[in-house]
């Protein structure tokens, strides 16, 4: 199956270890250090890693515990959401020097079509580099990129010549590119997905590339039709400039096991007031009230509630909270409580697109 024009650009941005780099620049003597965000108690869990940590395995969703085992030099620091949200803000502004279609997946990383841009400039690995020194420049932090025709590439690219690299892949490089990639370098196929198809003999896009999608989908389900298409360099998503809040949450993990259960309804009482702030600042209310548990034993638990009308205040949240707490006994004690709010009253505006043609230039 051959790859037909019209192309799109599509450049992914992703911020080089956006946390530690951070905390790194506002305190220059971490500079060069192995430093982890996040787990600053023996109980914590690593946010975010620099590179310097990562060389000795410490990373993200990782236990302090455990990252000090791996790096006993590791250098704790505390999260700081507000600068990251004000460093992410101007970064975002100079994406929108060159286009409106910015999609952002977190406050480090975003989609570009640059297909038709703000610059009238028809290279999007030149756009890619001038908004990487324009990063550095404003913000003095550095950025990684990945340019391809589509977002999946894109994405997949930007992690090759990390950090502080860019990577074009061109529509005539596409097929052999996915063909090389080994599978657990696949955006969107994690480390159980890849153990079951290096057990099936697939390692890389090529090997992939083989099976029928009949086969694919009866293993793999909806996400095997997936696959088969992102092998082939087939992926039609758009940018989407306006991403769609899905739910607003807060969680605490806590320093001891909790077992008493009216130890754990004041821990959520106080969730649900942070629920409520976040709730109110954002001018959204939601129908779907959802309970996380996370057990000592690290296993996981849901419980969710949908009811008719929408709801913002902790009064109307955490009755339904309680609810659900006691709609059955806790199986073990508790490390982390959560509540979420989805089934937001956030209109969707549905976009006009227009199929252009053009040629891809590196």
């Amino acid at each position: 199956m051959d790859l037909q024009p019209p192309f799109r650009k599509i450049i992914h941005v992703d911020m080089d270890a956006f946390y530690a780099s951070v905390a790194a620049l506002d305190n220059p003597e971490l500079k060069g250090k192995a430093i982890a965000v996040g787990g600053v108690t023996d109980r914590g869990v690593i946010a975010a890693a620099s590179y310097e940590a990562r060389e000795y395995g410490v990373k993200s969703a990782m236990s302090s515990s455990l990252a000090k085992q791996k790096c006993p030099h590791l250098i704790f620091v505390k999260t700081d959401f507000d600068r990251y949200k004000e460093i992410s803000k101007k970064v975002r502004e100079i994406f929108y020097e060159y286009t409106d279609l910015v999609e952002p997946l977190s406050l480090d990383e975003a989609y570009l079509d640059v297909t038709e841009n703000k610059k009238n400039n028809p290279s999007a690995s030149l756009i890619a580099k001038e908004i990487r020194e324009k990063i550095y420049s404003v913000t003095g932090l550095r950025a990684s990129a990945g340019i391809s025709i589509n977002k999946f590439i894109a994405k997949v690219a930007s992690d090759v010549n990390k950090p502080n690299g860019q990577k074009t892949v061109h529509p005539a490089e596409v097929l052999q590119f996915l063909e090389d990639l080994p599978i657990h370098k696949f955006y969107g196929i994690g480390k159980v997905t890849a153990s079951k198809m290096n057990r099936l003999g697939i390692f890389s896009g090529k090997e992939l590339k083989q099976r029928p999608i009949e086969e694919l989908a009866t293993i793999f389900g909806k996400s095997g039709t997936q696959y088969y298409k992102i092998v082939r360099g087939i992926d039609n998503s758009v940018v989407k400039p306006n991403r769609i809040r899905k739910s607003v949450g807060a969680e605490r993990t806590f320093s001891e096991n909790i077992s008493s259960e009216i130890l754990m309804l004041e821990k959520l009482e106080t969730i649900a007031e942070e629920i409520e702030k976040r709730l109110k600042k954002n001018k959204i209310k939601g129908k779907t009230v959802t309970l996380k548990i996370k057990y000592s034993d690290f296993t996981l638990q849901t419980r969710s509630k949908t009811v008719a009308t929408f709801l913002q205040t902790k009064a109307v949240i955490f009755p339904i909270v309680k609810e659900l707490l006691f709609q059955e006994k806790t199986k073990n004690s508790v490390r982390l409580l959560g509540i979420s709010l989805s089934n937001l009253n956030i209109v969707v505006k549905k976009a006009e697109w227009i199929q252009l043609k053009f040629k891809f230039l590196n």
